[in-house]
């Protein structure tokens, strides 16, 4: 412990990352740097580097990352199309990476001895957090408190917090965690680990109840370019503004919520509420106008990548090879998926209700159940009995 001099702490401000600058002077006896990412909290980093610096802290970063993290994280993923475990729309999952880069870069601005995060031992950023250090610096030395100190839980750690007097965020009263970022907002811990406890109306933050949500529908209408969304209702906008007038949207419309339970990598269930309205409603786009404007055998392939793509960045595994490799893939794809999808919003509901581009292989002439000249209906005849030939030669080896 005495080796480590000083330390890059990824610090959000909550009750694990509040004790850890104590934790950490008096058990590496080392200089705490603490480094906070805007990917989207909010007002969550108000007093942040007061607290920081008043915790022990010898300084503290505060850098606005939403930018890159929607370009570089969110729209590729977006486009991939990945989902884990079919309802998740990967909300923490995808902020880990840029948080952990960003903490690297500072980590060596510094010529820290060592980074350290609060993810605990049982969950899945850990894993996230220290792949990317790999990654990117491989020599760099990690220390992840959780998998070191006597604390057992969250009543310790307040009890801790309140014997040296470091103001926390959550009380007896709020026994659950909470993590927000510009892509959604995830609750677990304390009373949600009961997976039959249905979560109070007053925890949610970005989405009314889909009771309470207004009696007619709300229709928004979204253009993309190649896989990228570009306008909201005719108004071109930049990536963070495009997702923020989106989770306004599908939030007064009680859409986006999703309550699940998954399996961790670390290979434990984990029951978890996520509000996701923005993400919500351009999954459903984007999966729309690839509708349109991918052949049968690419979109068929592409879900088999998206199901992959998924899991690499629940994996913690953004900065592999394999993710390269998908992104050239999935890029590629994204060449001709330009046009425009209307969606009604209706409690909780995001239907699609309309899709066009320059670019659809949607032939109405040929789909048409009308007279038309293109498709000789009697040449299916020939084609179902070649195609059914396995079939018939199994049914007579069987008589």
């Amino acid at each position: 412990m005495s080796k480590i001099k000083k330390v890059v702490l990824a610090y959000s401000g909550g009750l694990d990352t509040s004790i850890m600058i104590k934790w950490l002077k008096d058990n590496y006896g080392c200089e705490v740097i603490a480094y906070a990412a805007d990917v989207g909290q909010a007002e969550e980093l108000d007093g942040l580097k007061e607290k920081a610096i008043k915790t022990g802290a010898s300084k503290i970063y505060i850098e606005d990352l939403r930018e890159v993290f929607v370009r570089d994280f969110i729209f590729p993923m977006l486009k991939a199309g990945a989902i884990y475990e079919g309802q998740y729309l990967l909300g923490t999952s995808i902020a880990r990476p840029i948080i952990a880069k960003r903490q690297i870069e500072i980590a060596l601005k510094e010529k820290a001895d060592a980074v350290a995060h609060g993810a605990t031992g049982k969950g899945n950023d850990q894993v996230r957090f220290e792949l990317t250090f790999k990654a990117l610096a491989p020599k760099m030395k990690v220390i992840a408190p959780w998998r070191e100190w006597e604390l057992k839980g969250r009543e310790e750690e307040i009890a801790y917090a309140r014997e040296h007097n470091i103001p926390i965020p959550v009380t007896k009263k709020k026994p659950y965690s909470s993590d927000r970022n510009l892509w959604h907002i995830s609750y677990e811990g304390g009373v949600l680990e009961d997976p039959w406890f249905e979560p109070k109306e007053e925890m949610f933050l970005l989405s009314v109840s889909p009771q309470k949500a207004p009696n007619s529908p709300e229709y928004v209408e979204i253009d993309f370019y190649k896989g990228e969304p570009t306008t909201v209702n005719g108004r071109k906008l930049a990536p963070v503004p495009l997702i923020e007038e989106l989770n306004k949207i599908g939030g007064r419309n009680g859409v986006g919520r999703v309550d699940i339970v998954e399996n961790r990598l670390v290979g434990i269930k984990s029951r978890g509420v996520y509000e996701t309205p923005g993400g919500t409603i351009l999954y459903a786009a984007h999966q729309a106008l690839e509708s349109l404007t991918l052949d049968r055998d690419v979109s068929h392939y592409k879900q088999q990548v998206a199901q992959r793509y998924a899991e690499l960045v629940y994996n913690g595994q953004w900065f592999t090879p394999l993710k390269e490799a998908l992104d050239a893939f999935v890029n590629a794809t994204q060449r001709n998926v330009s046009g425009r999808v209307r969606l009604k919003l209706f409690k909780g509901n995001c239907t699609v209700v309309g899709r066009s581009s320059d670019r659809s292989l949607y032939r109405p002439d040929l789909a048409t159940f009308e007279k038309e000249d293109i498709y000789n209906q009697k040449d299916a005849e020939g084609f179902i009995n070649l195609f059914g030939l396995p079939i018939k030669v199994a049914a007579l080896l069987k008589k």
